[in-house]
């Protein structure tokens, strides 16, 4: 697949996984480049939304009983039943070798992924995964880091080296495809996004 290629090929319900990065409560305490609750709320909705269209999901620790804790309560519970949450030590996702086989068990060739922090947890294995062939897509706005100049760093280095870089919406809105799927409904409502809510709200109303 020629770099041009994969730029312009669509996002799908078959093509793609989510890959889901170290969120953890004591990363998470540092972020400062985005509020944390819509840094939570965003990647709550990315993962549920990827469980509406039956996008697989890989999610990872690391150092989860010691340095950096457990995975926010909020995205565990918006897991699917039964998913595992892989607990690693590599300050790389991609060089454990249970997290890359997880993503090769998918059999899915575009990565969607978010981690904290952007610069080492989602674009390390990000572009880890573009060197190995995939096509890997980081959601910044499911992503956060400790400052500005981290988050811009990480956003040119993952540009530099061919990782597209986009939001959890807009990702998940490509799968759908169509607005006249049966599921896009559960889709919105899991995105959650306040605007969409208010025009489902115009729309009531109207229709009233």
């Amino acid at each position: 697949m020629s770099e041009r290629s994969k730029f312009l090929e669509s996002i799908t319900r078959e093509n793609a996984a989510v890959v889901l990065v170290d969120h953890q409560v004591g990363l998470l305490s540092g972020v400062r480049d985005i509020p944390v609750g819509e840094l939570k709320h965003n990647v709550v909705a990315l993962a549920r939304a990827a469980t509406v269209l039956g996008i697989p999901l890989v999610a990872t620790t690391t150092a989860a009983d010691s340095m950096w804790g457990p995975t926010i309560p909020e995205l565990v519970q918006a897991l699917p039943d039964g998913q595992k949450i892989i607990d690693r030590s590599t300050v790389n996702a991609w060089h454990d070798d249970r997290v890359r086989e997880a993503i090769e068990a998918t059999g899915r060739q575009k990565l969607i992924l978010a981690g904290v922090s952007l610069e080492v947890c989602a674009a390390l294995p990000a572009i880890s995964a573009t060197a190995a062939g995939y096509d890997a897509y980081v959601a910044v706005d499911a992503s956060g880091t400790f400052s500005q100049a981290k988050r811009k760093a990480g956003l040119l280095r993952m540009q530099q080296a061919g990782v597209v870089v986009g939001d959890y919406a807009t990702f998940m809105v490509e799968a759908l495809a169509d607005n006249a799927r049966p599921e896009a409904g559960d889709l919105y409502a899991a995105l959650d996004m306040p605007f969409a809510v208010l025009v489902g709200q115009i729309s009531a109303a109207y229709q009233a």
